[in-house]
Order: structure tokens, then C-alpha cells, then sequence
């Protein structure tokens, strides 16, 4: 579906370089910007962020993704009430980040399972020659 929009010039300037920063056409990038939109509009308590990972979502003022809070609450059986005393969150807004795991369980589960494969070895590679730090 095509839908025209008109914006003013500095909002094309920014969508533009949005864009740019995703190496996607404006269109590409608007379409990502609508669908980031309407799902923060479902859970308000999360937003998107760029991360080592590509964009990502995140539990509104945290530092934590929603695949993280995912593993956490893994651990106490999906009980946000406990999940959130351990994260030290709101439990309205661990409930709507559990509620987005759930409704976009591919985006979530794929980061998870990207973190959970994560080996030294492969961390390692990911580095700078010189980075690594053993530890013994």
C-alpha cells in the first residue's frame, strides 16, 4: 500500500538522514519509523534503539533490551511481579515488555538465541586484535 505524506523540509533533512544511518531508502526507513510507532502505541513501554545488534527494542527508561528482560523473567517462570523486584523496574512496564516478547516472539526469541549462542570464541573474533582480556 502506498501512502503520501507531506512533510516539511527539515523533517525530510532528518528522515533522510535517518535513513542514511540505516542504509535504507527514505521509504524503507519510513515504513520502519511507522511500524516502530504503532508498536510503541501497543506497548508504551517500550522504545527502539540502534545497538551493536541493529535496532532493537528497549524497555523505556532502562538500559535493558526486551530479549533481556525475556531471559530474566525466563528464570522466575514469566512472573513480572518477581522478574521486575530483580530488574528493579516497574512491573507495568516489565508486564508490557513480556506482553511485546509474546506478540512479536520471532524479533525476540532470534535475540535471544543470538545472545545465548555468544561463546568466547566468537566473541573474540568479533573484537579488535589486541581487545581480548583473558581471564583465568
Amino acid at each position: 500500500m502506498t501512502i503520501n505524506v507531506e512533510l516539511r523540509e527539515e523533517q525530510a533533512a532528518r528522515l533522510d538522514r535517518f535513513a542514511t544511518g540505516l542504509r535504507k531508502t527514505r521509504d524503507e526507513a519510513t515504513a520502519q519509523l511507522i511500524e516502530e510507532g504503532l508498536r510503541h502505541a501497543e506497548f508504551p513501554a517500550v522504545e527502539f534503539r540502534d545497538s551493536a545488534g541493529g535496532r532493537q527494542a528497549y524497555v523505556v527508561g532502562s538500559g535493558l533490551a526486551v530479549w533481556e528482560v525475556l531471559l530474566v523473567a525466563e528464570g522466575y517462570g514469566m512472573d513480572a511481579r518477581v522478574t521486575a523486584e530483580h530488574l528493579r523496574l516497574d512491573v507495568e512496564k516489565v508486564a508490557l515488555a513480556l506482553g511485546y516478547a509474546a506478540a512479536f516472539a520471532e524479533e525476540v526469541h532470534g535475540a535471544l538465541e543470538e545472545n545465548r549462542a555468544m561463546t568466547p570464541e566468537k566473541l573474540r573474533a568479533c573484537l579488535p586484535a589486541g581487545a581480548w582480556v583473558g581471564i583465568r
